[in-house]
C-alpha cells in the first residue's frame, strides 16, 4: 500500500517538470508544461518558488520594450488603472527596478553536486572512454554497488543500503504522513530540474539508451533521498512568502499583458488594412510559374517575401514535417530519429535506396563514408587514450594549429570548399517509406490509400487550388559549426531534425501515378501531367534553397534553371535584409555558418510573437520582421472545418510550446535557459553543463536571445494566434476540444479569429467561451475618463 501511495506521488510531483531534450534532438518546449492546466499566472508563480526562478521579463527588458515604443502608454495606463494603481509608467518602473532579484542560497548544494556527478557517469551515451560498471541493472542498483567507495556520501558498507529504491523511498519517509509524500518529491524533482527532465524524457521516449541503462524518477530519488539522510539535509524546508515580492510580481504581471496586447494592436492594425485593400479572386488566374512550400517557421517569413518578389511564385506555409508522421534512417550512421512532431507518434519509417543506374556509385560512396567514420573514430582513439594521448598531440599540435587559424581567419572560404567537395547522397539516393515496427515484408508496405492520404492532407490543409508545372516542398535545416545547440536550429516540426527528408518523401508520394489517379478519381484534386513535385530545403544560416533534381526529367530543366537563378537573387536580397549591410552578405552568412567561434550563427525563432493562420494574401504585403509563423489556410475550401481543426490540434499546440521556451529561456536563462556559451561543457553527448558540473542545461543559451549580455534580441511575450475563419468554426472546435480550450482559459496562448462573414471583423477570445471585438479591447483613454479622475488622466498621459 505504502509503494502505491509513492508512486503516485511521484507521478503527481513529477508535473513540476518539463523534458530537456538531448542536444543531437533539441526540441524546444514548454518547460512547465505540466502546469497547463492551470492558469499561466498561478503557474509561473508556483515555479518562482519551487524552482527559485525568475518568472517575468527583468525591469531593464520592460524599459527597453517602453522606450522603443513597444508598449502602447495608454494599454499600459488602463492596466495599471484597472488594478488599483493610479500613478505614472515610470513611477512603477521605478518601484520595480528597486526590486533587486536575490538568488536564494542553495541549502542542498552538496546534494545536488553529488547527484550531478553519479547522474552524469551513468547517463553518459559514449562521450567518457570509461564506462560506469553494472549500468544495465538500473540506476539505483548501479549505484548501490558504487557508493561505498564515495567518501562523500560516508557509507562503508553495502548492507546499510536498501536493495531497491522503493525499500530506500519507505526507509526515509517513514515518519511522514501520505499527504507529506508529494511536497518532498515535488520539492526534490525542482531542486535539478534539468537532469530530472532528461530522465523524464529518456523514460517516456524508450530510447535506445533508456532500454539498455534504465532509469527513472523513482531510482533517481530512491538515491537522492537516501543520500539526502546521510547528510542530514531536510527533506522539506519551507518556503517563505515575501508581501513585497508580490507586489513586484503583479507589476510585472501587468507590464507583460500591456506588452502582449500593444503586440496585438499592431498585428490587428496591419492585417485589418490588408483584408480591406486585398480581396482573393474566386475566379480562374493563370498558373504560378512555381509554388513552393514552406515550413510555418518565423525564418521562412522573410525569405518567402523576396522569393515572391523575383518573379510569378507562389509560396505556401505547412508544417515542416509535411504531414508524415515518420521516423528517418540515416544512411551515414545508420542511426534512426524521429522527424515528426514530438506530439505525434511515428506510423512510418523512411530510409534511402539507391536511384535507378546508380548501385555502384552508391556504393563507392559507403565505403568512403566507411574510411571517413574510421578515420574519425581512430583519431578520437588517439586523443583520449591514455597511452597514445601525449605523444599525439605533441605530434599533430602544429597541424591542428594550421587547421584552427585557417577556420578562424577563412571560415566562409572553407564553407564553400567544403560544399563544393561534398557530395550528398540525395544524388544518388531516393527516400523509401515503410511501415514503422512492422514486424514482416507485408506489413511492411504501405497500402495505396494511406499515400494518398498523405498527399491529400497536405493540400487540404493548405488550401491549394491549382499546379504549376514546378512544386517544390522545402524543409528547412540550419548549418553551424562548433555548436551544441545545432539542432534547435533544425526543423521544430520535425523533433529538431532538418525538414528535407520529409519533403523529399512527400515530393515522391506526390509523383506517384497510382496517387495522382487516385486523387483524381475521388474527385479531390486533378493534378496536371506536366506537374512535377522535388523536395528541397531552406538553409537558415545562410538563406540557400538547394533543390534536390537529380532525377528532374529534361522536359523541366530549363524551367528549373530560370528558377535556381531567381532563387540565388532571392538568397542575395534576404541576406541584405537580414544582417542590414549591402555588399557581401552571402559571404558574410557562410562565415558565420563554418566560424567555429561564432556565438550566434543565426537567430532561430527568436522574435516569434504571431501564429497567422490565413492565405497569403492576408500577409503578402507586410514585413512581419519574422516575428509570425505562418500556416496557409483558406476557409472556403475546408467545408468540413476538419483542417482548421487538425490545424489547431498540432501547429497551434507546437507553437505554443514554442513561444514558451524562449519566453522562460529569456526571462531565466539559468534556470530555464542554456546560460552563456562561453563556459558551456558537453556532457555524455547529450547535454551541456554550466563549467564542470551542476544542473544540465534545459533551454536555449544566451546568445540566442540576447544581443549583449542585457540587450535583448527576443521579446519575451506569449504567443498570439490569428485565424481567419467563420468564429461559428472556431468555436464548434474549441467546444470539442477542450485540451484547446483549457490552454486558452488559462492564458497560455492568445487567440484571435478574423470572420470572412461578419466583414473581417477581429475578435478575442476571452475566458469561457466569450469573445471580445478588438475596437473594444485595444484600450481607448474615453473609456476610463470619469468627472472625477479626468485631470489625473491627462496628467499621467502627459
Amino acid at each position: 500500500m505504502i509503494q502505491q501511495h509513492i508512486l503516485k506521488s511521484i507521478e503527481e510531483a513529477s508535473k513540476v517538470i518539463g523534458k530537456t531534450w538531448p542536444l543531437y534532438s533539441f526540441v524546444t518546449s514548454n518547460p512547465l508544461s505540466g502546469y497547463e492546466k492551470v492558469s499561466f499566472k498561478d503557474a509561473v508563480n508556483s515555479a518562482k518558488d519551487l524552482l527559485n526562478a525568475k518568472i517575468f521579463p527583468e525591469t531593464s527588458l520592460y524599459r527597453q520594450a517602453w522606450e522603443q515604443g513597444e508598449i502602447e502608454k495608454n494599454i499600459l495606463i488602463a492596466l495599471l488603472r484597472e488594478n488599483g494603481l493610479s500613478k505614472s509608467p515610470d513611477f512603477y518602473l521605478q518601484q520595480m527596478q528597486s526590486q533587486k532579484w536575490v538568488q536564494e542560497k542553495n541549502i542542498n548544494h552538496d546534494l545536488d553536486r553529488i547527484m550531478a556527478k553519479w547522474l552524469a557517469i551513468f547517463m553518459d551515451e559514449g562521450l567518457a572512454e570509461w564506462e560506469m560498471p553494472g549500468k544495465k541493472d538500473g540506476f539505483y542498483k548501479a549505484w548501490r554497488k558504487l557508493a561505498i567507495y564515495d567518501s562523500e556520501i560516508g557509507i562503508t558498507a553495502l548492507r546499510e543500503i536498501p536493495k531497491t529504491s522503493s525499500e530506500a523511498l519507505a526507509h526515509v519517509l517513514t515518519g511522514y504522513s501520505k499527504e507529506e509524500y508529494t511536497k518532498i518529491f515535488t520539492y526534490q524533482l525542482a531542486a535539478l530540474p534539468g537532469w530530472t527532465g532528461f530522465i523524464n524524457y529518456r523514460s517516456e521516449s524508450n530510447s535506445l539508451w533508456q532500454q539498455e541503462y534504465p532509469i527513472s524518477l523513482e531510482d533517481y530519488l530512491g538515491v537522492r533521498l537516501w543520500i539526502a539522510q546521510q547528510l542530514k539535509v531536510q527533506l522539506l524546508p519551507e518556503i517563505e512568502q515575501d508581501e513585497t515580492d508580490n507586489m513586484i510580481s503583479k507589476l510585472q504581471y501587468i507590464w507583460l499583458k500591456a506588452w502582449e496586447k500593444s503586440w496585438q494592436n499592431q498585428l490587428v492594425k496591419t492585417l485589418r488594412k490588408e483584408s480591406i485593400t486585398t480581396k482573393p479572386s474566386r475566379n480562374w488566374e493563370p498558373s504560378p510559374d512555381a509554388q513552393m512550400v514552406f515550413c510555418i517557421d518565423t525564418r521562412s517569413e522573410l525569405i518567402r517575401r523576396h522569393v515572391e518578389s523575383k518573379g510569378n511564385y507562389e509560396t505556401y506555409g505547412y508544417a515542416g514535417f509535411f504531414g508524415i508522421a515518420m521516423d528517418y534512417e540515416n544512411l551515414n550512421d545508420a542511426l534512426v530519429r524521429k522527424s515528426c512532431p514530438p506530439i505525434v507518434p511515428s506510423s512510418y519509417k523512411v530510409s534511402e535506396i539507391p536511384q535507378a543506374n546508380k548501385n555502384e556509385k552508391m556504393s563507392a560512396y559507403k565505403r568512403k563514408n566507411e574510411i571517413l567514420k574510421f578515420g574519425d573514430y581512430f583519431l578520437k582513439r588517439m586523443k583520449n587514450m591514455l597511452p597514445s594521448a601525449f605523444g599525439y598531440v605533441e605530434g599533430s599540435g602544429f597541424y591542428y594549429g594550421l587547421s584552427l587559424l585557417a577556420r578562424t581567419l577563412t571560415p566562409g572560404h572553407f564553407y564553400r570548399l567544403k560544399k563544393k567537395n561534398t557530395l550528398s547522397y540525395e544524388s544518388l539516393c531516393e527516400p523509401e517509406i515503410t511501415r514503422a515496427n512492422a514486424q514482416d515484408e507485408i506489413s511492411l508496405q504501405i497500402p495505396l490509400d494511406e499515400k494518398v492520404r498523405i498527399v491529400k492532407s497536405a493540400f487540404d490543409l493548405t488550401g491549394w487550388k491549382q499546379f504549376s508545372p514546378l512544386v517544390l516542398f522545402i524543409g528547412h535545416g540550419s548549418h553551424s559549426a562548433n555548436n551544441p545547440f545545432g539542432s534547435s536550429l533544425d526543423c521544430g516540426a520535425c523533433a529538431a531534425s532538418p525538414g528535407r527528408h520529409n519533403a523529399r518523401m512527400l515530393a515522391k508520394l506526390a509523383n506517384l501515378p497510382e496517387v495522382r489517379k487516385a486523387l483524381a478519381d475521388n474527385n479531390h484534386f486533378n493534378i496536371p501531367a506536366d506537374t512535377l513535385f522535388i523536395g528541397a530545403e531552406h538553409n537558415t544560416t545562410t538563406d540557400e534553397i538547394v533543390i534536390f533534381d537529380s532525377e528532374v526529367p529534361d522536359s523541366h530543366k530549363e524551367q528549373l534553371l530560370n528558377l535556381k537563378s531567381d532563387l540565388l537573387s532571392a538568397q542575395q536580397t534576404a541576406t541584405q535584409d537580414r544582417f542590414g549591410i549591402q555588399r557581401n552578405s552571402i559571404a558574410l552568412a557562410q562565415r558565420k555558418a563554418n566560424d567555429w567561434g561564432e556565438t550566434r550563427p543565426e537567430w532561430g525563432l527568436a522574435k516569434n510573437a504571431g501564429f497567422i493562420v490565413a492565405p497569403r494574401a492576408l500577409t503578402k504585403n507586410d514585413n512581419l520582421d519574422s516575428r509570425c509563423f505562418l500556416h496557409s489556410y483558406d476557409w472556403e475550401l475546408d467545408i468540413t472545418g476538419k483542417a482548421l481543426e487538425g490545424i489547431m490540434q498540432g501547429p497551434m499546440v507546437v507553437t505554443q510550446w514554442i513561444n514558451n521556451h524562449y519566453y522562460f529561456s529569456t526571462v531565466d536563462n539559468d534556470k530555464f535557459g542554456g546560460g552563456s556559451k562561453i563556459t558551456h561543457n558537453i556532457t555524455g553527448k547529450f547535454g551541456v553543463v554550466q563549467g564542470n558540473g551542476g544542473d544540465l542545461k534545459m533551454g536555449l543559451p544566451l546568445q540566442s536571445l540576447f544581443q549583449s549580455d542585457r540587450e535583448m534580441y527576443h521579446k519575451p511575450i506569449r504567443l498570439s494566434v490569428l485565424i481567419q475563419a467563420p468564429i461559428t468554426r472556431v468555436t464548434d472546435i474549441l467546444l470539442r476540444n477542450e485540451n484547446l480550450k483549457t490552454l486558452l482559459d488559462n492564458e497560455w496562448i492568445y487567440l484571435m479569429v478574423m470572420d470572412p462573414l461578419q466583414e473581417n471583423d477581429i475578435k478575442l477570445y476571452e475566458k469561457n467561451m466569450q469573445w471580445v471585438p478588438t475596437t473594444e479591447k485595444g484600450v481607448r483613454e474615453e473609456n476610463y475618463r470619469t468627472k472625477v479622475d479626468v485631470e489625473i488622466f491627462d496628467e499621467i498621459l502627459i
